[in-house]
């Protein structure tokens, strides 16, 4: 009964994801995520000790949500196997982010065709740098490196920890990536309350991220790529993100990367790939066609995994 009450709430959960995506009028765990953080920065980051009172935080937080979660998933259990499959099956719905952020993308493609303001507005929805100087180009390329990125964060990553620690596991990455991606910044404000937040991030995609890249190659038939991605996955300022981005600038033969500006600060990334192309909505297709493939096997590796015993 254990293994099936693992792979119910992963099939469902997927599912939902894949036909409604996050919708607007639904309460998201991961908001309540970010004003727990909120409400800890604003009172720990300043004065002495800010890497240390930092530390403290994300740990604390991210122990929390496990904690928590577990304690949710052993209560319900104990009014019935059915109500612990619906509580599992709704949380595994909320850290799945595939679908939302491929439908976000093709707005972005959309509304850049319609004219380049459009494109900019749209694509500030998506990534964290000042969209307001980007080029028709530089918005597209935002929103593919995005796309890529959110693959391995939104997607393979949760899968991945599910694999490993089931749904509190899922729900403490969540946590992990929302502590990134709200105080892991290098400035000043951040540079060290959110240092161990980043560090841990960092750890928790690291395996994921290289998965992701290898899947997505797999995806789109092309194990040449291992190559390109062991050349230019290194070249990111993160240690992780730079790996899912090389394997779809290498599937479409593109260029990412380069100098952007974030919070007012001028940060460059290194090139991923040499060859500077126009991209259309056609080399969007394509990546989300790749996406989805990947999400699909990486899917099946978990279902498989999970049915080891019984096989």
């Amino acid at each position: 009964m254990d293994v099936y009450v693992a792979i119910l709430p992963l099939l469902i959960g997927w599912v939902l994801d894949l036909c409604l995506g996050d919708p607007m009028w639904l309460s998201h765990p991961v908001i309540w995520f970010g004003k727990m953080i909120s409400f800890c920065e604003k009172r720990w980051n300043n004065g002495r000790y800010r890497r240390w009172k930092g530390g403290v935080c994300a740990v604390s937080l991210i122990g929390l949500v496990y904690a928590g979660t577990a304690c949710l998933l052993r209560l319900s259990a104990m009014s019935g196997i059915w109500l612990s499959t619906v509580v599992s099956t709704l949380l595994v719905f909320y850290c799945l982010a595939g679908t939302t952020l491929i439908r976000e993308v093709k707005m972005v493609f959309l509304a850049a065709d319609r004219s380049l303001e459009e494109g900019r507005r749209q694509v500030a929805r998506i990534v964290g740098r000042d969209t307001s100087e980007l080029t028709g180009h530089e918005v597209r390329t935002a929103a593919l490196e995005t796309l890529a990125e959110n693959l391995s964060d939104g997607v393979i990553a949760p899968l991945f920890w599910y694999m490993l620690l089931g749904v509190p596991g899922m729900l403490a990455y969540k946590m992990v990536n929302t502590l990134d991606s709200m105080i892991g910044y290098r400035n000043e404000r951040y540079r060290a309350f959110g240092c161990v937040a980043a560090r841990i991030d960092d750890v928790a995609n690291y395996i994921p991220a290289r998965l992701t890249a290898l899947l997505m190659i797999w995806a789109a038939g092309r194990p040449g790529l291992i190559r390109f991605v062991i050349r230019y996955g290194s070249c990111h300022a993160s240690p992780n993100s730079g790996y899912p981005e090389s394997a779809l600038a290498g599937i479409l033969n593109c260029r990412f990367g380069g100098p952007h500006y974030y919070f007012g600060e001028l940060v460059y990334k290194p090139y991923i790939g040499e060859y500077e192309r126009v991209l259309t909505t056609a080399d969007m297709r394509k990546a989300v066609r790749v996406n989805r493939c990947a999400e699909v096997m990486m899917v099946m590796i978990v279902l498989l995994i999970i049915l080891f015993p019984l096989l």
